[in-house]
């Protein structure tokens, strides 16, 4: 019998039907044990969000400053797991509080050490900076990262961008004025996720991950964009400044917090389509480049 744990935080509950659908044919089978664990925080973030708790959310989140969580049950940390499922969402273009802060953790070294993990991530469509920290916080507790799967929302970045801020401050997923598409990963994402599953199930029979990535790929897990690279790449660049500015100014944090706010939305809805313009422009000067950026974010 071997043991999977599938470790997840998830608010509007689209992560955990991800982590359940992908899981799905290991749980079928009468030969692997699947332990689910939630992570639960002391003092959990609002979901809804309102304003407010968004936007105070972005220093921490972006400079990964950990938080305090509920203890993970003995049974867990003393059960040796053959493979991990490690699930996240991306906040502020770094691994969520919850998630970087179990990475953090004492329990998670216990958890991960010299133990095959596979990452999968929710989220509207940046994930390659964030899931290069993941990179980090693996390599710090000795796992071994055996294979990634990103799921994205596939509509545009800016019709995104208005959809998934309306779910976030309303809790609802539903089509905004009934003209835009529904927010976050399709439905129809999520169900076939299950191939994810069918793939790992066989890798982890024949007790050998050094193929998975490769597998995961020809079932398209991770697609790449190039212009997302270099808005993400760029964007961690100006918040690292934004953060560390607004994480130092105790007294004025609210007030910068609302200057952030509206650099945010200038930075969106005009600073980015110009981007998009220009990287159009200069692709075919970077083409080898981004062929190897590609090549290598796609894999582990």
């Amino acid at each position: 019998m071997k043991n999977v744990l599938v470790i997840y935080y998830s608010q509007s509950g689209q992560l955990e039907s991800i982590a359940r659908n992908i899981a799905k044919p290991l749980v079928d089978s009468d030969k692997i044990n699947v332990v689910f664990h939630e992570i639960q925080l002391e003092k959990p973030f609002p979901f809804p969000w309102n304003k407010e708790a968004f936007f105070d959310a972005f220093p921490e989140s972006f400079l990964q400053i950990p938080t305090e969580l509920k203890p993970i049950p003995d049974e867990i940390l003393k059960t040796k797991f053959d493979l991990i499922l490690l699930h996240y969402q991306v906040w502020y273009l770094s691994p969520s509080i919850p998630i970087n802060s179990f990475l953090q953790s004492s329990e998670a070294k216990t958890l991960f050490n010299n133990t095959p993990v596979i990452t999968i991530s929710g989220s509207r469509n940046m994930w390659v900076m964030a899931q290069e920290k993941i990179k980090v916080l693996l390599k710090n507790n000795n796992a071994k990262l055996k294979g990634n799967v990103a799921l994205v929302d596939r509509v545009g970045n800016l019709i995104s961008v208005i959809t998934i801020v309306e779910w976030m401050f309303s809790g609802v997923k539903k089509k905004y004025l009934r003209i835009f598409p529904l927010p976050g990963v399709s439905e129809k994402d999520i169900v076939e996720s299950s191939k994810f599953g069918e793939i790992i199930f066989k890798n982890l029979q024949n007790n050998n991950f050094d193929n998975l990535q490769t597998q995961l790929l020809e079932n398209n897990a991770v697609k790449i964009s190039s212009y997302l690279v270099k808005v993400d790449k760029t964007a961690n660049k100006i918040f690292n400044k934004w953060s560390n500015i607004i994480n130092n100014k105790k007294e004025s944090r609210k007030t910068w917090l609302k200057i952030f706010n509206i650099y945010l939305w200038l930075a969106i809805w005009l600073i980015s389509p110009i981007v998009y313009i220009l990287h159009v422009f200069s692709y075919p000067f970077f083409i080898n480049k981004i062929r190897r950026e590609k090549a290598y974010y796609q894999g582990v």
